[in-house]
């Protein structure tokens, strides 16, 4: 079975001897309850690496719900079982006080890229992301991390830590995973009945319908509308934002020939879902 390591201690122990041995060392930062999008991140890494760890921590600190956090779901043993079969060295699962000893005083902030669309609806949310990856990062002393594109802007977020702090770890953004309906895969997904699971490809739909309205001159507004109005007649709740951005500040678009990105979060059943295309 996949060692499973707990403390800091023991990871950096077993990352100096892996690069002793010439390896490069890539992470998977992860929550746990871990899906296909999970292990696309795992085998990107295990074909540029010599060696590859996935983190398992439920972090405490991104979540602006406590009952969020309580829901989470927590699957170690599978999540184990899973990463063994696509050929991961070690598991870091560490316990929250070891990443959060007693004292712990210090957050790290990004601003700019954290500031729209999740980061007006989750005050605090970057913040925490920010603070557990730099951790992991230092923890691990990892030389490559790999990121799913499905939390773009978490993605930017990380790149600008990285760039600002002048940390020594190349960041990997990979392909988003789908169900064949275009459902981005989360864990979140989990939560959905089989009514539910049903709609949940309207979002996908909705927003390849909008860039490709746009793309042949369709207004952003309208696009937008329209997006919007179609997710809500597929059967979601309510739409949070669905909108056009600037791919790498995440600002309102200035110039059409930047690369571009649409953005969404929307309800369905009680489950928040996200999702994120190219335009």
């Amino acid at each position: 079975m996949i060692p499973i390591l707990r403390t800091v201690a023991a990871m950096r122990a077993q990352v100096a001897a892996w690069k002793a041995e010439g390896h490069a060392v890539g992470v998977v930062p992860t929550m746990g309850a871990l899906h296909e999008g999970h292990l696309s991140l795992a085998r990107a890494a295990k074909r540029d690496c010599g060696r590859v760890v996935t983190t398992i921590f439920v972090n405490p600190k991104q979540f602006n719900n406590p009952e969020d956090l309580l829901k989470y779901p927590r699957t170690e043993d599978s999540d184990a079982r899973l990463l063994s079969g696509v050929g991961v060295d070690a598991i870091f699962a560490p316990a929250v006080d070891e990443v959060y000893p007693e004292g712990f005083v210090t957050t790290v902030s990004v601003g700019g890229v954290s500031g729209p669309l999740e980061g007006e609806l989750r005050p605090g949310h970057f913040d925490g992301v920010a603070t557990v990856v730099a951790k992991l990062f230092g923890m691990t002393q990892a030389d490559r991390a790999y990121f799913g594109q499905k939390d773009w802007q978490q993605l930017q977020v990380v790149r600008r830590l990285v760039r600002d702090l002048n940390l020594a770890v190349a960041i990997v953004g990979c392909e988003t995973v789908r169900e064949a309906d275009g459902l981005a895969m989360s864990s979140r997904n989990a939560r959905l009945d089989a009514k539910a699971r049903a709609k949940a490809g309207a979002l996908y739909a909705a927003m390849m319908r909008a860039a490709a309205e746009f793309r042949a001159g369709v207004p952003e507004a309208e696009a937008i509308a329209l997006a919007t109005a179609a997710v809500l007649a597929g059967g979601f709740d309510s739409v949070e934002y669905i909108a056009l951005r600037d791919a790498e500040t995440l600002g309102p678009m200035v110039d059409a020939g930047r690369p571009l990105r649409m953005l969404a979060a929307a309800w369905l059943d009680g489950v928040r879902l996200i999702d994120n295309i190219a335009v």
